[in-house]
């Protein structure tokens, strides 16, 4: 092979002896570039025929790569429009009439036109020269380029010293960069593109860049090689140091399930078990070493065995019994609950003065919302307790609770037992979520389960079906949640201390959302203080116009959905501090969606505004009574249950029996039906705390006079026109006051509840406290008579008579 001096010396010869026009040679799959030294194996008609014209004439020819290299007989359109200037060194004719010739690069040329000819392609060519400029940064990319090279042979298999020994022997860039491109791995267009290139700055960059790829690429391929070859052999490792272990525990007289039995019995004296349950697992391990390991009891037994080992049955945290810290603890994570936090600071403290005392078993009972699950969080921080969370929604399964028996197949404990595992100690903070909504089918009753867990005086022995030894639940503080109390069994409601959750008013929200919610949401959002700030006065708009709720969930919706938009806009660019305002709450949140509306609703006669209890919180009810013409049949729609339709019957019974001191006739009901509805038909309702309002509604429309659009009411009625107390008073007076209401008529002995409600709330209310219906009517009922009213069209009934 000549040396590159030679190669130089030839290519310098031959640009001074190349003619216009040149026979044309195409190359599938490769690009030839000036200083390389090539054998081709010549095989189509028309390249043979210009190797042999260029011999005849002792000429050159033109090599320019395809640009489809599937195309068998290309002409000069279907190749690149620059190739390289070759001088055939040597032609080695073979056997199969092809032709291996031996190239030699000369120069870069641009064809100009070819030559239309059936015997083989022809061009008109122009030399191109190379544009060079001595610098140092071309001097630097040389050497860049012959390392990159070099730790591209080191990588690669495929490349020799020999080539490096070519790359490093060049001295001139042009060059370098020419070599470098021919001999590595790069497609076509990747070449053509360096070959097209005629700044030799420019082709340096380029053939760097593409051999950085290809070493990129070959030491990815080395790591991944090297991570296989490292996996073998540490298998390799293991299973030969496996095999030697097999072979000493042979010679000791061992083996691997007896290695395991040994390790059972060691965590057995670290456990401090309990001494029925030492005796089990004893028994146990004595007929795991009995059993072949592929049998299925082996399996079961081994895992029973662990189980019981895995259980806290003697491990605790200690509790916090700093009263002081712990009431911190309770306030920094909620606002107000009062009630509650007084419950867990006093059994902190008796806790202090009485350590072995049983824990107590708390259900708190209130809206959605409110923080009852949360709560129980932060009451294991209080205590420093491990915490756990267990939803009972839809559990209709007794074995959900107690677990199933080790005969079935993929038996496992209950999931009481499996909370206390995941804690980690027999005195966590248990919840018991939506305990109001558990199922009950053919598999068993879950509550009546629960009784045993809930009962402080058997759940120090809790048995699950599973373990089938006793475990210790006295020292968990149970604390279940939920909505309503009617749906809890009596005998399981009996066994918790009910703490009922309230409302929270305006000002509880607006503490809240302050405090907590827009804290938490301007942080989720990516947002910063410096990019938004609430008012008071857009709170209470929130509040007010675009919720309607007893907790702060859609509070919280809310206001995420005011940083969602000031987020959109701080990623648009948009600077500077937005502060929401009231009048600009509609700009992110749309038109108002709820107002008040009792003063427009109760207008005229036969209307009374009533106070509701519902599972969400309090509410307010219209009462709407009409009267036509008929047989004295009473009507009554707006999906109400037994009771409420009572409720109605008892109230029309009354007006009759009191019709002559109302001024009605007492006959009105011979000749006209009554119809009472109550709006909102889609929602069921029931109760006797709605009697009042019926009965209200009922005087009102049958004597004309309109009932005060500033009041509402509740309370049971009887026959004899008493009013009896109902429950659920703090809900409906915190209705009636975010209803607008002013004025409020209570039962009499209900007025002990005032006290849970809020002092600036009973400020802003009038309270009437009554004990007969007749009390009821002098306040609810305005004196003057209606413009037209259904009490004219019944007494122009009756005048007929």
């Amino acid at each position: 092979m000549p040396n590159e001096k030679e190669i130089q010396e030839r290519s310098n010869e031959m640009k001074l002896h190349v003619p216009d026009t040149l026979p044309v040679v195409p190359l599938r799959n490769t690009v030839f570039f000036p200083r390389q030294v090539l054998p081709i194996s010549v095989g189509r008609e028309k390249s043979l025929r210009a190797v042999e014209e260029a011999q005849k004439n002792k000429t050159s020819v033109l090599v320019i790569a395809q640009r489809d290299g599937n195309i068998e007989n290309p002409i000069v359109k279907d190749l690149y429009s620059i190739g390289t200037v070759a001088q055939i060194v040597k032609v080695f004719n073979l056997p199969d009439g092809t032709r291996n010739v031996l190239l030699q690069g000369a120069s870069r040329a641009r064809v100009l036109t070819d030559i239309e000819s059936e015997e083989y392609n022809k061009a008109t060519i122009q030399l191109l020269e190379d544009e060079h400029t001595d610098d140092i940064e071309i001097d630097a990319l040389v050497t860049s380029v012959r390392n990159v090279f070099h730790r591209m042979v080191d990588l690669s298999q495929e490349y020799s010293d020999e080539h490096l020994s070519i790359i490093l022997n060049l001295d001139d860039a042009a060059g370098t960069a020419d070599i470098a491109a021919a001999l590595m791995s790069a497609s076509v267009k990747e070449k053509q593109r360096i070959l097209e290139t005629l700044d030799v700055k420019e082709r340096l960059q380029r053939v760097h860049r593409q051999l950085n790829k290809i070493v990129q690429r070959l030491e990815i391929g080395s790591k991944i090689q090297s991570d296989v070859q490292e996996e073998i052999k540490k298998n390799q490792r293991e299973y030969y140091l496996r095999q030697q272990l097999k072979a000493i525990q042979k010679e000791l007289g061992e083996n691997d399930e007896e290695v395991e039995i040994r390790e059972f019995r060691e965590r057995m004296e670290k456990a401090k078990l309990p001494d029925d349950v030492r005796q089990i697992v004893e028994k146990e391990l004595n007929r795991l070493s009995k059993m072949h390991t592929s049998s299925a009891e082996y399996t079961v037994t081994r895992t029973y065995v662990e189980w019981l080992l895995d259980l806290p049955w003697s491990v605790s945290t200690e509790d916090n019994l700093d009263i002081d810290a712990a009431e911190k603890v309770l306030d920094r994570d909620h606002y107000g609950l009062e009630k509650v936090k007084k419950r867990i600071l006093e059994y902190l403290s008796v806790r202090k003065l009485k350590n072995d005392m049983r824990g107590p078993i708390l259900c708190f009972v209130g809206p959605p919302g409110v923080g009852k699950t949360s709560l129980g969080k932060s009451i294991a921080n209080a205590l420093g307790r491990k915490f756990i969370r267990m939803s009972l929604g839809g559990v209709r399964d007794e074995a959900e609770i107690r677990g199933h028996r080790r005969t079935y197949i993929g038996a496992l404990p209950g999931r009481i037992i499996q909370g206390i595992k995941k804690a980690g100690s027999n005195n966590p903070v248990f919840i018991l979520d939506e305990i109001d909504k558990l199922g009950l089918d053919f598999r068993g009753d879950p509550s009546s389960a629960l009784l045993e867990v809930l009962d402080p005086e058997q759940n120090n022995s809790f048995s699950d079906h599973y373990l089938e030894v006793p475990f210790d639940l006295s020292k968990v503080l149970f604390i279940a949640t939920g909505n309503m109390l009617d749906p809890i069994p009596a005998p399981l409601r009996d066994r918790m201390e009910i703490i009922e959750i309230p409302s929270y008013v305006e000002e509880e929200k607006l503490h809240i959302a302050k405090d907590f919610l827009m804290p938490k949401q301007i942080r989720e959002h990516g947002l910063e203080s410096k990019h938004i700030a609430f008012n008071d006065e857009a709170i209470r708009k929130i509040i007010n116009e675009y919720t309607k709720e007893a907790g702060v969930r859609t509070l919280e919706r809310r206001i995420a959905d005011i940083c969602r938009g000031v987020a959109k806009d701080v990623a648009k660019g948009k600077t500077g501090k937005q502060i929401i305002k009231g009048e600009s709450v509609r700009n992110y949140l749309g038109p108002q969606k709820f107002f008040i509306d009792v003063a427009e609703r109760v207008t005229r006669p036969g209307v009374a505004t009533g106070l509701a209890w519902t599972p969400v919180g309090g509410d307010i009810l219209f009462i709407e009574a009409t009267a036509m013409r008929g047989k004295g049949e009473l009507t009554l729609t707006g999906h109400l249950g037994d009771v409420m339709k009572e409720s109605a019957q008892a109230a029309l019974s009354y007006i009759s029996s009191i019709a002559y001191s109302l001024g009605i006739s007492p006959d009105f009901r011979s000749r006209n039906d009554i119809h009472v509805h109550v709006p909102a038909g889609a929602t069921p309702k029931d109760g006797p705390s709605a009697g009042v309002a019926i009965l209200t509604a009922l005087a009102s429309l049958l004597t004309g006079k309109p009932v005060r659009n500033d009041l509402a009411m509740t309370g049971e009625i009887t026959l004899r026109g008493l009013v009896l107390p109902v429950g659920g008073i703090k809900e409906k007076v915190l209705a009636a006051h975010r209803a607008g209401v002013t004025s409020v008529i209570l039962p009499e002995r209900n007025e002990g509840d005032l006290e849970e409600i809020p002092k600036y709330i009973r400020d802003d209310l009038q309270f009437y406290f009554v004990k007969e219906m007749n009390d009821v009517l002098s306040i609810a009922l305005k004196h003057e008579d209606s413009r037209k009213s259904v009490h004219s069209e019944i007494s122009a009934t009756v005048s007929t008579n």
